[in-house]
């Protein structure tokens, strides 16, 4: 398998990437194929150190930065490292896409250069969260600031196939963020999304609050992506701000760095469970190829797992899965236009 990544996107780029894909050809048997300046990427390798077995390049001339503007990358910097392994995709010369790049211009880029699944209104960021029980996916997480109902079922439809191929969940629910539990709650995009589920091929429970999302209230939670991003940019903020609680309460006193060491192993535990790296990236759901967006901040082990992550993300066969998910929605969707027709006449 041949996974195509941005050698320039990102802040660690593009020593971390370098030496990200070098664990991933080690580890996962994939062939990288690495786009962007040839000579500044075999040279950095060359200096520190990073073996290119298994890898191919191909040249671009620009590199896209978080402060140009997303439609830039289709063009004024057409030939950007990311705009060149969108193509690349395209036409198929490789299986999976990887970039740390601008998250505008990689949804801009992949939307245009790649294209959407078939039926697929928007694509999605669909980031993988913590959660007392394991973790959960949200959807839209930033993509879409405003969204129309039947975008929160194909949401729904799309990280439900993904964790069930991808975390391995049976079943998975899916649950649509609201003020309230109850049915009559929300705004008409909530209540209107919530009578399109009940034709959807997924196990959607309804409506489920804010606070039940890091209990574990759903494997997969849809709203739109100004809702998203809050709840994205919210629980990074917990997490950091719990972790250094907890960091300055054990170190106190003689007593709690005792208390520390007998505890270390489970604090390292619970370290690896909100460390980001171990997820890899956030899938870009709704894209007729599979396309990985690793965090800007992403160090090689992150860029091992997002190269893991797009590689199962290919091999299982999501986009099949979720495009006979959409066949069934549209097929139910008509037989109720139908009988709706019917019962006016």
């Amino acid at each position: 398998m041949k996974v195509i990544v941005d050698g320039f996107g990102g802040d660690n780029a593009p020593i971390a990437v370098l030496k990200g894909c070098e664990l991933a050809v080690r580890e996962y048997g994939v062939t990288v194929l690495l786009t962007g300046d040839t000579e500044k990427l075999t040279a950095c390798a060359q200096e520190n150190g990073v073996s290119l077995a298994g890898f191919e390049f191909a040249n671009a001339t620009q590199v896209i930065s978080m402060e140009d503007e997303p439609t830039d990358v289709i063009k004024a910097k057409s030939d950007c490292s990311m705009a060149v392994g969108l193509k690349l995709l395209k036409e198929g010369k490789g299986d999976a896409f990887v970039s740390a790049g601008s998250t505008g211009a990689l949804v801009v880029g992949s939307s245009t250069l790649v294209g959407r699944i078939k039926g697929i209104k928007r694509a999605a960021l669909a980031p993988m969260l913590p959660t007392s029980k394991g973790m959960y996916m949200l959807m839209d997480s930033g993509a879409n600031l405003d969204c129309r109902p039947e975008m929160l079922v194909q949401f729904g439809i799309m990280g439900s196939v993904y964790m069930g191929k991808i975390a391995g969940i049976s079943n998975p629910r899916v649950g649509v963020v609201n003020v309230g539990t109850e049915e009559t709650k929300g705004t008409e995009l909530e209540l209107e999304a919530n009578e399109l589920f009940k034709l959807a091929p997924v196990n959607c429970i309804g409506n489920v609050e804010a606070r039940e999302l890091p209990l574990g209230g759903c494997e997969v939670a849809v709203t739109d992506g100004f809702t998203g991003n809050v709840i994205l940019k919210l629980t990074e903020g917990l997490a950091k701000g719990f972790s250094a609680n907890i960091k300055k309460m054990l170190l106190k006193n003689a007593g709690t760095k005792l208390a520390a060491l007998l505890l270390k192993s489970g604090l390292q535990e619970f370290k690896k469970s909100m460390d980001y790296t171990e997820y890899g990236g956030a899938p870009l759901m709704g894209i007729n190829k599979p396309v990985i967006k690793a965090h800007g901040s992403s160090d090689a082990k992150a860029f091992k797992n997002a190269i893991r992550q797009a590689k199962a993300f290919h091999e299982q066969n999501v986009i099949g899965e979720i495009e006979a998910g959409l066949k069934t929605l549209s097929s139910k969707m008509a037989e109720r236009e139908s009988a709706q027709v019917g019962a006016a006449e």
